[in-house]
């Protein structure tokens, strides 16, 4: 039976993400790399793809455009809505939404060729929970693929600070040694390692977002300050009078054994 402090996480999540389901997509960044993915899992006409916490639908649509079929699942019924819109939009017909977390997956051993998240574990209250539910469901032979933020051991407190303010449904932003880690134990085989970074305009992010009533100013001040100090790891810079950062992200591919 689902624990209170999940079930209370789980609930935190749907709030903030109802809430964030059309801003999330204005956000430039959130569109970044999408193609990088697609290449690096190695995606191919027969894959059957799994796209976990798929959110509005921008991976899970980029990757029905290699594969044979995607389905995406969410525990989110607004991101999933706005999921089918963007399948719509773009004339996609082989794709599949679900609403469903990702401890446990709702879906049979073995289902999958191609298993991914982007931008979810650090939602999580069990990233390695997580990590095994897509490995269980991932066929034999077949390809796991998690990206994320990975910060710096130094400034991961401080950076979990920041986002916990900007986002009270985040958790924790794994290390550059925990996301290591995690796949090292993982059990997976052939393991590769990418990097990229996601660009952000403070203001649009902080109008997606969802903050407590006084906090966003919180926020303004946080990565202002921050600005030629670097203390959150995102490299808080000032361009054209707007105030950027660049938030790292790290990419993982294994494959099952």
């Amino acid at each position: 039976m689902t624990n209170d402090k999940e079930q209370a996480h789980r609930e935190k999540i749907i709030e903030q993400f109802s809430q964030q389901a059309v801003p999330f997509t204005q956000v430039p960044g959130h569109h970044d790399a999408l193609q990088a993915l697609v290449e690096l899992s190695g995606v191919g006409e027969r894959d059957e793809v799994l796209d976990v916490a798929c959110g509005p639908g921008m991976v899970a649509c980029a990757f029905a455009r290699r594969a044979r079929q995607v389905t995406g699942v969410d525990i989110t019924p607004a991101m999933i809505e706005q999921a089918r819109q963007r399948q719509a939009e773009q004339q996609l017909a082989n794709l599949t939404w679900d609403i469903g977390t990702a401890v446990p997956l709702p879906y049979p051993d073995d289902s999958f060729s191609l298993v991914l998240t982007r931008y979810s574990f650090h939602h999580l209250l069990d990233p390695q929970g997580a990590l095994a539910e897509m490995i269980r469901v991932c066929r034999p032979g077949g390809a796991v693929m998690v990206a994320d933020v990975a910060v710096p051991s130094a400034k991961s407190a401080a950076y979990d600070r920041l986002e916990l303010i900007r986002d009270p449904s985040h958790t924790h932003a794994l290390t550059e040694e925990e996301f290591s880690t995690l796949f090292q134990r993982s059990g997976l085989v052939d393991c590769r390692r990418s990097t990229y970074g996601v660009d952000i305009e403070l203001e649009t992010q902080i109008r997606a977002s969802s903050p407590k009533p006084g906090d966003d100013q919180v926020i303004r001040e946080m990565v202002t300050a921050d600005v030629g100090v670097d203390s959150l790891g995102i490299n808080a810079r000032r361009e054209d009078g707007k105030i950027v950062y660049t938030v790292p992200i790290a990419v993982y591919v294994g494959r099952k054994r």
